[in-house]
């Protein structure tokens, strides 16, 4: 991995971040259609940020084979898994294809495949059989929980006994649905706020399984909660391309939503006093000196608490809305 631009300066707020190739604290990146160029300028930004690369529902059906299978390539050549939308298998299961689309999902240089039921139904013997299915085509599969009408949505438990049952049938991760909104749809409600007994219940049921569940969570408010429920190393998705850094910012506590947190906690121990003068290093001759000579700034290390979300706070500075 490339040095960051702010290596030995800000690496103390960066504490508890797992590195790729990771298992936790996986970040799903979801793709409508980014081409090569803005592909290859996004792995060269923060390619070692991205974890799982989904081209949602249907889009890379439109897409040139030779185009896509290059995209994927890349993608692949920086340890990114990579898989169609679910929507485009539940498609397939409808025209009675499922095994000739995973042998395509191969050939085209798909290295997963997501197995989902938002849509159609799908029972449970068939769902067994399309992640076997998937396996026996050397695809990672990634099953999801969780319906994309808003009018039928499955309890917390369901979820949670799906999720279980999909993990002992060999699915690799377990995505929980919310569509590419966040609003109205599984742990959220209708304005993308989080449901904090939905979360509590799904926990309470799968227990150290819950950390083979990758939460979609689109908005800053969702990935905020969920940071500080479950602590950096956290598995988000439907995260946009452009949001990648964004994200590791609140990760990291980089930004005010997680941040405020680490900064009143230093200061409650005493580790901090915001009325205290720096003293200057005696030998510094320059800004960049302690650097040059492998030095590094003294300061506390911080770490982003992973004690539940007060119902407050996620309202500051976030015009998408708190969690309640």
């Amino acid at each position: 991995m490339p040095e960051l631009a702010w290596a030995n300066v800000v690496d103390g707020l960066l504490t508890g971040r797992e590195q790729a190739p990771r298992k936790n604290g996986l970040t799903m990146v979801i793709d409508k259609g980014l081409g090569i160029v803005s592909t290859t300028d996004l792995l060269e930004i923060c390619g070692g940020l991205i974890d799982h690369w989904k081209c949602t529902f249907g889009t890379s059906a439109f897409v040139p084979a030779d185009v896509l299978r290059r995209k994927l390539m890349h993608l692949t050549s920086h340890g990114i898994l990579t898989y169609p939308g679910g929507t485009l298998l539940e498609v397939a299961i409808v025209r009675g294809s499922c095994r000739t689309f995973m042998q395509h999902a191969h050939m085209l240089g798909f290295s997963a495949v997501e197995i989902s039921d938002g849509t159609i139904p799908l029972p449970l013997h068939r769902r067994r059989n399309v992640i076997r299915c998937a396996l026996d085509h050397g695809l990672t599969p990634i099953t999801e929980v969780g319906k994309k009408d808003p009018t039928q949505q499955p309890t917390a438990i369901q979820l949670a006994d799906q999720a279980l049952q999909d993990l002992e049938w060999g699915a690799a991760y377990v995505t929980v649905e919310s569509r590419e909104s966040g609003k109205g749809i599984g742990i959220y409600d209708d304005h993308g706020a989080v449901r904090v007994e939905e979360v509590a219940t799904i926990c309470e049921r799968m227990g150290a399984q819950v950390e083979r569940l990758l939460w979609e969570a689109p908005l800053k408010n969702q990935q905020t909660y969920l940071i500080q429920q479950f602590g950096p190393n956290v598995n988000l998705g439907n995260i946009p391309p452009g949001e990648v850094l964004a994200l590791e910012a609140l990760r990291a506590g980089l930004r005010f939503e997680t941040f405020y947190r680490i900064a009143e906690e230093l200061e409650r121990k005493g580790e901090w006093n915001p009325e205290a003068i720096e003293e200057p290093e005696p030998e510094q001759t320059s800004v960049a000196s302690p650097l040059r000579h492998g030095g590094r700034p003294q300061g506390p290390s911080l770490h982003i608490r992973t004690t539940p979300a007060p119902t407050r706070g996620e309202e500051k500075g976030d015009e998408s809305g708190g969690t309640t």
